[in-house]
């Protein structure tokens, strides 16, 4: 006996201070146990004598038949004295008998059975009944009472109202009992009538079923054990151990069944993962095919407000919308490697996708949804500052043309006047002078009427929705001016031919002409200028605006002095009409500018200059604020992307590095990965920091080389990558457990990988993989032989003929060539322990040994094919085969 024998066997007789005190005082106890141990079929004597202490059990001890000794084996011809020193002698050479067969007794010896001591008797019996009735009992390397407890909750699972726990009071209420025999033998027991409430019906029903139909002697009394508060548990365990051994024929059975249920439900799942993937491409690709088109319309808006709620759109799909299909396009891609790793497990062919919804098909679609999302963006962002452009030249355009017809207005009408026909001299020369300041006037304007047929033009080219009005309106101003210039000049002529007529010009009227009809322009060019709308996109450009502002305010004083120069001149003319009494009408011949309208417009000017100030450092402040957007957003940025970059480099040195085991490695990247997750809250505020840049119409950034884009496709793609990483680490685990290899030899594997992964892109290339195949131990010559093993192994390891061979693919084929897991020819053996000699297997054959929703799937899949014409339904070796792996598989 090893070792292990010798330990459980010395735990079986424990000291007699060691026994429950109670039990051993109590005389049901002791009925029970002489009950009990005088039907056990082991301890059944040569004499037909087993009544623990009798006389009979005191001698024919000699006599007991052990199971585990050799056919034929008896003890040592016993004494036939009948005194008791013969009595001692025989009880010795039984007691050293038993010994010899590894059975440690304590504290026990011949003259205690002889002298009936019926507590150490049975505690003896108990030892006996432990070594050869259920010492030998073991369910997954279990020990042998944990064992048999095993095996029974196992065999009552499936029945209701069972629930074994220990070999005492889950046994009362007798459901267990008729369980386990229903469940091999159900047609000895109608499970269905039995009622928790009658357990007395119930272990009798059970007792006499056993003994009647499974020749296990009737070992227990029903009211003994209902009686009891806690049933003897060395009692009903040394009765449970005899359903065992009576059912143990059935065992092979049921591991054969196990066998066939663990491939059933692998190809449940693959078909099940299957159809996942098919639904997830179908739905995820339908999803990008409706978007591409609304990413792909370029149809612009007429307005601000319609193209800013497009942006909006555009921020709704990227921040709601879109992250979710990266995490199913991610989990796909998981599922898909996943689904193929357990294919290869399984030595089931590779899964092959409809037409369309291959993983390359889904990138490609992916990369046309990012190619038209990233022209989107862009055409957005130009649209928007077309149409700001746009809004801020019709502004302009409206002010300036809105300016020139105001002071076009009675113009044609003044052209037209025949004033001079009837003027006196001096009127005359007025109205020459009159009409010369005029003439200053019109080439003065000229600029204006130029600056808004170029404004028209611009719009026209920055295809404006309103041109039609533009154009028209500004035909009409050129249309006018043409017409105005061609009046002035037909009215200079009349006032030449008249000049000769005329001599008398008052010089003082023609020099406040020539002075207020420039200061007047200036004025209205400052209030033009003052009330002009600015657009501006830096600190850079409003500092520009301020000081050409400060510059102007500078002018103001000179600017004073001559409108002071100017009223002087009309209040000089004043003075000499008052003073000489000269007949004049009270107007200056030369021009229509009084001295009140430049008062009125000077005051309007000195109201216009604070206007603008407040305006100039509203805007200062604004552009100060879009800086400290700009800066903020630099300095997370410029964080987050350099982390970004390192995450990934730390994740590929993990993914080709050997620290430790795989699963050290799989904890390591899912401590990466729970690190990254974390760090979302700060790629959420550097996405508020870049909605409020884009609210505030800010357009570049020099404070960071890094775009929100780059942030986002860096981001995505970490999380790709670790995702990927783990799955591919999960799909070794998954390989190097399902094909036993062992750490070591992982370790082999990656490190020969790594050495010939020269470029560190995780990829071997043919002649790359060839080298380390050969650093490996294989035999590949460069002879033709050679070259054609090469060759089927490229075909193993790349059946895609893509030119390269990754880790996983190298691990597959390595664990094939070493792993030892169930091969279709121990499958198809367990398919012959069911079928037996009948060489064939029925649907309620399967029903009864399987699972339901195992046995009812392996029924369909067995359907199609055509059985034994004398047994409907059944399938026969070679039927059952092509059923379960297809025609090329065995």
């Amino acid at each position: 006996m090893d070792h292990y024998d010798s330990q459980q066997t010395n735990d079986y007789m424990q000291p007699e201070e060691d026994w429950d005190r109670d039990l051993l005082l109590d005389p049901a106890w002791e009925k029970q146990q002489r009950k009990g141990h005088h039907a056990c079929a082991h301890l059944r004597s040569a004499s037909g004598e087993g009544d623990c202490g009798s006389p009979g059990l005191q001698d024919a001890c000699t006599h007991l038949h052990f199971p585990s000794s050799s056919p034929g084996e008896r003890l040592a011809k016993p004494e036939r004295g009948k005194m008791r020193v013969h009595k001692i002698s025989n009880v010795n050479k039984a007691l050293d008998f038993i010994a010899s067969k590894g059975v440690k007794l304590v504290s026990i010896g011949a003259e205690e059975i002889v002298d009936g001591n019926v507590k150490m008797t049975l505690g003896m019996i108990w030892t006996i009944i432990l070594r050869f009735a259920i010492q030998d009992i073991s369910v997954e390397e279990t020990s042998a009472k944990e064992g048999l407890l095993l095996w029974c909750q196992r065999k009552t699972a499936p029945y209701k109202n069972v629930n074994i726990q220990n070999f005492h009071i889950s046994w009362k209420d007798g459901l267990g009992f008729c369980a386990l025999i229903h469940r091999h033998r159900p047609e000895l027991i109608d499970y269905g009538k039995l009622r928790k409430d009658d357990p007395l019906t119930n272990l009798n029903t059970a007792f006499d079923v056993a003994e009647r139909y499974l020749d296990i002697p009737k070992m227990l009394d029903a009211e003994d054990i209902v009686g009891t508060a806690r049933p003897d548990e060395k009692a009903i365990m040394t009765y449970v151990s005899s359903f065992y051994h009576a059912f143990s024929g059935a065992q092979k059975a049921e591991t054969a069944a196990n066998r066939i249920c663990k491939v059933l439900a692998v190809n449940q799942e693959n078909e099940q993962l299957m159809e996942d993937y098919e639904k997830l491409a179908s739905d995820l690709l339908e999803w990008i095919r409706r978007t591409i088109p609304w990413l792909e319309n370029r149809v612009p808006e007429n307005t601000m407000q319609a193209m800013q709620q497009k942006l909006e759109d555009f921020r709704d799909y990227r921040r709601l919308h879109k992250p979710p299909k990266v995490q199913e396009k991610c989990q796909l891609e998981i599922n898909f490697n996943t689904l193929q790793t357990k294919l290869r497990l399984s030595n089931r062919p590779a899964f092959m996708p409809s037409e369309g919804r291959m993983v390359s098909d889904i990138n490609n679609a992916w990369g046309c949804l990012e190619q038209a999302e990233k022209g989107y963006e862009e055409w957005l962002l130009n649209e928007i500052r077309r149409l700001e452009r746009l809004d801020h030249l019709a502004e302009k355009f409206r002010q300036k043309a809105s300016i020139h017809e105001a002071w076009t207005d009675g113009k044609e009408a003044m052209l037209r006047q025949k004033d001079y026909e009837t003027a006196t001299l001096s009127e005359i020369k007025a109205l020459l002078k009159k009409h010369e300041a005029f003439e200053s006037d019109l080439a003065a304007h000229q600029d204006r009427v130029e600056q808004i047929a170029a404004i028209a033009q611009e719009l026209n080219e920055l295809d404006y929705y309103d041109s039609p009005s533009v154009n028209a309106r500004c035909q009409k101003i050129c249309d006018q001016w043409d017409n105005l210039g061609a009046l002035t000049q037909k009215r200079r002529e009349a006032l030449e031919r008249t000049e000769k007529l005329l001599e008398t010009i008052d010089q003082l009227y023609l020099e406040y002409a020539k002075r207020a009809a420039p200061f007047n322009n200036w004025m209205e060019g400052a209030m033009e200028d003052l009330q002009d709308t600015f657009i501006v996109h830096t600190i850079e450009e409003i500092q520009g605006l301020t000081t050409a502002h400060e510059q102007f305010k500078a002018t103001l004083p000179d600017a004073d002095k001559e409108r002071l120069a100017i009223l002087g001149i009309h209040n000089e003319v004043s003075k000499i009409v008052q003073t000489y009494h000269v007949n004049m009408a009270g107007t200056n011949p030369y021009t229509t500018i009084t001295p009140q309208e430049i008062n009125g417009k000077w005051d309007h000017v000195r109201q216009l200059v604070p206007r603008r100030d407040q305006a100039l450092t509203e805007e200062h402040s604004r552009q100060q604020h879009n800086e400290r957007l700009r800066k903020q957003f630099g300095a997370q940025a410029n964080v987050i992307g350099p982390w970004i970059q390192t995450k990934m480099e730390e994740i590929g040195r993990i993914s080709i590095e050997m620290h430790g085991t795989l699963e050290d490695q799989l904890s390591h990247l899912r401590q990466y990965e729970k690190s990254i997750v974390n760090y979302k809250p700060k790629i959420d505020q550097l996405e508020g920091d870049h909605q409020l840049i884009q609210e505030a119409l800010i357009f570049d950034n020099k404070h960071t080389n890094y775009t929100m884009e780059h942030i986002r496709v860096g981001w995505e793609q970490l999380l790709t990558t670790i995702a990927r990483t783990i799955n591919e680490v999960e799909n070794q685990i998954l390989t190097r457990d399902a094909k036993g290899i062992s750490q070591e030899q992982m370790n082999e594997f990656r490190a020969s990988f790594n050495h010939f992964d020269r470029d560190h892109s995780g990829t071997l290339g043919p002649e790359e993989f060839k080298a380390c195949l050969i650093s490996l131990g294989y035999d590949i010559g460069n002879d033709p032989q050679g070259e054609a093993e090469f060759a089927r192994i490229m075909s193993i390891v790349d059946p895609n003929r893509l030119g390269v061979v990754t880790f996983q693919a190298f691990i597959d084929f390595m664990s094939r060539e070493t792993a030892d897991t169930d091969t279709a020819d121990q499958v198809m053996a367990s398919f012959k322990i069911l079928a037996g000699d009948k060489n064939y297997i029925t649907g309620d054959e399967l029903r009864r040994e399987l699972p339901p929703d195992q046995a009812e799937y392996c029924i369909a899949r067995m359907a199609p094919y055509a059985g034994p014409d004398s047994v409907p339904g059944a399938l026969d070796y070679m039927s059952f085969s092509t059923a379960l792996y297809g025609e090329s598989d065995l």
